[in-house]
């Protein structure tokens, strides 16, 4: 997916999961998880099973619309549902345990995709997609279980959900369900609600950011400073992916618990800037795959930025939560090809200011530094101390 129209394809599917994923996060607090995870398993198998059928080029348009349409709705969404999932079955003291292990499990899947796709012959691949897509759908449906929210009196959500009646100093204020209401604005104001979860916002942003540059922009710089081609890429990747599996399924449970979820998200964030340093200044080919084991440690920053949002809102407002976070990291899905397009292949001409092919690397591990900083200013407050007497109409 690094062609031109892929590029494309996959910016606007960002734009509409900057809004279609917190409102997939809303919607499942207040209809539920599992209702809402058969949207995206089923939307999302429907791209790869026309191309396991035909594989003609009005096949492959249709695909690529249906992807986009799809993406927009599975790429964040079946990530909100899955953390939601999660918090609503795991306590707080085991969260960062549990969203490291389903960062490792996508991770794997990653892997495994990666590794099936060099094994299984062309025509091939999208069939076995399609079936395994069908599969993760219908086990969903038989083996999930809904799990109800109870919710003490001391657990009350930032924004409320439905009608629902307030006490106030002055006599008793409804708050009627407002299904077309601004939720966005209602979601704004629940990030701002507090220093910690406006500095995860904010760190979400510009790991996003970085993120989205190394997937686009990576290949091309390898290939233009070592002449690396897709099968060197493809190495690479494994490596990270390998490395990033290991750490977030031993290295999270391990040490989530000791060093705590905020300490594992700045030393992810420095080892994203370690990467990008070595990428820019690479002058031997083995530095690039020396540089991919710091993969190793640079996949804790997203559990971690994620677990504390979890801790950091009430029970019946993780979904939109985990929701809103997901759409800041796609809205910088969107902003870092447009900002660093230019920035490379500037620096990868002859026109370039001065000597240095990796430079718009360096700026991207430069957006890691800047989530690092921020991330050294957290300290994660306890829910039941913050401030409840400010509520909102979450609809």
């Amino acid at each position: 997916m690094n062609s031109p129209l892929a590029q494309e394809l996959l910016q606007i599917a960002g734009v509409g999961s900057v809004v279609i994923t917190p409102l997939i996060g809303r919607l499942s607090d207040a209809y539920g998880r599992k209702l809402l995870l058969t949207i995206p398993l089923t939307f999302g198998s429907l791209p790869l099973v026309i191309l396991a059928f035909n594989r003609t080029a009005t096949s492959f348009y249709v695909y690529f619309a249906l992807k986009t349409l799809s993406s927009m709705v599975c790429d964040g969404g079946l990530t909100c549902l899955s953390l939601g999932c999660l918090a609503d079955n795991v306590s707080e003291g085991k969260r960062v345990s549990a969203f490291g292990l389903l960062s490792g499990v996508i991770s794997a899947g990653t892997v495994g995709g990666t590794l099936a796709a060099r094994l299984l012959p062309p025509t091939q691949i999208f069939q076995v997609a399609a079936v395994v897509s069908v599969l993760a759908a219908v086990y969903m449906r038989v083996f999930l279980d809904e799990t109800p929210h109870h919710i003490s009196a001391l657990e009350q959500p930032i924004l409320k959900l439905g009608n629902e009646t307030d006490e106030t100093d002055s006599g008793t204020m409804t708050k009627t369900d407002d299904t077309n209401g601004s939720f966005l604005l209602d979601a704004i104001q629940m990030l701002k609600s507090s220093t910690t979860l406006s500095l995860a916002t904010a760190i979400s942003f510009f790991n996003g950011i970085a993120e989205a540059g190394v997937q686009a922009f990576l290949m091309y710089y390898l290939k233009a400073r070592f002449q690396f081609g897709k099968d060197q890429f493809a190495d690479i990747w494994l490596i990270t992916y390998l490395g990033a599996t290991l750490s977030n399924m031993l290295l999270m449970p391990t040490l989530g618990p000791i060093l705590g979820e905020e300490t594992l998200l700045s030393v992810g964030l420095f080892a994203g800037f370690l990467n990008m340093l070595l990428y820019s200044i690479a002058w031997s080919p083995w530095v690039p795959y020396a540089s991919a084991f710091l993969g190793t440690f640079l996949f804790l920053a997203s559990p971690s930025v994620r677990c504390i949002i979890s801790k950091q809102v009430g029970p019946c407002e993780q979904g939109i939560a985990q929701g809103c976070i997901l759409g800041v990291a796609s809205l910088a899905n969107v902003v870092s090809p447009l900002a660093f397009s230019p920035l490379s292949a500037l620096f990868l001409s002859d026109n370039a200011p001065f000597n240095y092919p990796g430079f718009s690397i360096l700026c991207l591990g430069l957006s890691w530094f800047i989530g690092f900083i921020l991330s050294i200013m957290i300290k994660i407050v306890p829910l039941l101390s913050r401030d409840r007497n400010k509520v909102c109409t979450l609809a």
